[in-house]
């Protein structure tokens, strides 16, 4: 790798965990004059925890900026012609950064949004089939987390059929996901976890 592309590859991996780092929840309740997510509801700064406090149009502007925060970084590293390799530590970049915030205290989401925004700009067929099942299975259950975490476990099968090349990434996005959904998970267990 030369040094003027590792220097892009520098470039966009920081620049992407900088935009991952943009807590839309926090931003959206400033913006509508709600309560911090982080201090309200499940303590999730997400679309789901700002949807669950009332708020229609600020669930709907996270939803939209997480989303974006996987989508443009990964755009662009495509755009630029980076290698694989480069794109995914972008991508990843990007979700570290919405999961460990720099300009939150570090105090981040649980990355579906965001990962779902960085699987549509690998392969668009991939993110709309994991939308799809978020969707059905969050009709079917009533429940976000429980329907996030099977589309995490559904998606590296998904992605090997259609990006293998992402495999990795993939993999390691969905591991993230399922370790931040730790206390869902013992809740679905408890039987505790809220629906909608």
């Amino acid at each position: 790798m030369s040094a003027t592309v590792t220097s892009t590859a520098v470039a966009l991996i920081l620049l992407a965990y900088l935009l991952g780092s943009v807590s839309c929840a926090v931003l959206a309740c400033r913006l509508y004059g709600l309560p911090d997510p982080r201090n309200s509801g499940s303590g999730n700064p997400g679309a789901t925890n700002v949807f669950r406090n009332g708020h229609r149009a600020a669930g709907t502007l996270t939803l939209c900026g997480d989303l974006l925060k996987g989508v443009l970084p990964v755009a662009i590293a495509r755009a630029l012609e980076q290698p694989s390799e480069v794109v995914s530590l972008t991508a990843l970049a990007a979700v570290l950064g919405h999961l460990w915030p720099v300009y939150f205290g570090f105090r981040g989401g649980k990355g579906v949004a965001t990962t779902l925004g960085v699987c549509l700009a690998i392969h668009p067929l991939l993110g709309l089939a994991q939308i799809a099942i978020w969707l059905v299975l969050a009709k079917w259950f009533r429940i976000s987390s429980l329907a996030a975490l099977l589309m995490a476990i559904l998606s590296p099968p998904l992605c090997l059929m259609l990006a293998p090349d992402y495999l990795t990434l993939v993999g390691i996005l969905c591991a993230l996901m399922i370790l931040r959904h730790r206390s869902n998970i013992l809740k679905l267990r408890q039987g505790l976890e809220s629906r909608f």
